[in-house]
């Protein structure tokens, strides 16, 4: 073997929107080790969520990921409405279900952009991402706006879908379906994407469980695991529909799972509307007066996996302790075996399968010095560090 050289990718890097550091060793043009480093992004949410009222964390946990920015919503209604003991409402559990299957929709028409602008396809990148607005038009004449919808409340949903919303909805899921149909045939009959994706960036169902890696990324390596099934919630034990999996584990695998499941998504948003018209109009909230002690634990299938919200209650209008856990933090490190042996060039691609949220698997618990290995600060003491950094600036600009 020959010396080793190292290719940094990131923290800024044009691959990645979000900042984070993936150091790669190589020989030669192959990948023989790497390290990954996070911390660039922390904002302290789990603890921000601690000084918020119950109802107040909603808006906290939808800007946690401005793709996912109704799964975390998701899993943590769930988890209170676990510690209430509460049963939502049909028609809220339907609307539910319904904006998190549009926003599976938007996000896998996103990554299949962001794919084929990482591989130099360009054609395949407009084309997604124009798809995508017809639905984030439609989040708009939903829920009011195109991101961070607000949408959920404990005990259902703040808004209603109308008879004429469910209409255009209806129209633009046709509209989708038929563009949908165009991208897929644009993408698995493409020989130049089969030479590039297939074979690269292999995970096998052992690595899927090595890892705990979710979502698109375990189900592309066999492993037929889904929450909306496992564990149903919301309306996904009410409609019809299948999980998508594919054995062979490589990227090209990955775009498939995505590309498929928006055919799902779809028909699981069309059976939602036809049992819609069939609710009470209204009724779309159960009362909840109080939020008892006790805990609560609330997961959700993301557009990348299961999303986890641990919350402990005191009995007060607060939570006590809020722990998450987003997909990406599970299917990052997946990165070991599906870059390690591979070329530089398939590295970037591979990293990009996985589809990560790097500002969801932020976590700062203690700060090191990386050549003495000496520990300077911890949580806490860097969270009073960053007060007084603020404190001194506030002063300095006489806010």
């Amino acid at each position: 073997m020959g010396k080793k050289t190292v290719v940094p990718i990131g923290p800024y890097h044009p691959l990645l929107e979000e900042p984070e550091f993936f150091k790669l060793y190589c020989d030669g043009e192959t990948v023989v080790d790497m390290e990954w480093e996070t911390g660039y992004n922390h904002r302290g949410i789990e603890k921000i969520c601690e000084s918020k009222t119950f109802e107040q964390v909603f808006y906290v946990v939808e800007r946690i990921c401005g793709i996912c920015s109704t799964s975390h919503p998701f899993a943590y209604a769930n988890a209170v409405e676990s510690i209430a003991k509460v049963e939502i409402p049909v028609r809220a559990k339907l609307i539910r279900s319904i904006v998190g299957e549009l926003e599976r929709i938007h996000s896998h028409l996103l990554w299949v952009g962001l794919a084929g602008h990482f591989l130099g396809y360009n054609t395949v990148f407009m084309w997604a991402w124009k798809y995508r607005e017809p639905v984030l038009d439609m989040f708009e004449i939903i829920t009011g706006n195109r991101n961070s919808y607000a949408m959920f409340t404990i005990g259902g949903v703040r808004r209603d879908i109308s008879a004429e919303q469910a209409t255009q909805l209806l129209k633009v899921l046709d509209d989708v379906k038929i563009k949908t149909d165009l991208l897929v045939g644009a993408v698995m009959d493409d020989p130049v994407l089969h030479a590039r994706l297939k074979g690269v960036g292999i995970l096998t169902a052992k690595d899927i469980h090595d890892f705990g890696a979710v979502g698109p990324t375990a189900r592309a390596s066999g492993v037929d695991i889904d929450v909306r099934r496992d564990d149903p919630y919301a309306a996904y034990d009410m409609i019809k529909w299948k999980v998508i999996t594919t054995p062979e584990g490589d990227v090209f695998a990955k775009a498939k799972v995505r590309l498929l499941e928006m055919y799902e998504s779809i028909s699981i948003i069309q059976q939602c509307l036809e049992l819609l018209k069939k609710e009470k109009v209204g009724d779309i909230k159960a009362k909840v007066k109080e939020i008892p002690a006790g805990i609560g634990i609330g997961h959700a299938e993301a557009p990348r996996g299961e999303v986890f919200h641990f919350v402990k209650s005191d009995g007060s209008n607060s939570p006590v302790r809020h722990k998450i856990r987003a997909p990406s933090y599970t299917c990052i490190p997946t990165f070991r075996r599906s870059c390690i042996g591979g070329t530089i060039s398939d590295a970037a691609i591979a990293t990009a399968a996985v589809d990560p949220c790097y500002c969801c698997t932020e976590r700062m618990t203690q700060v090191y010095d990386h050549r003495t290995g000496k520990r300077l600060m911890n949580a806490e003491e860097l969270i009073k560090l960053s007060q007084q950094k603020t404190e001194e600036i506030r002063k300095k600009i006489k806010v």
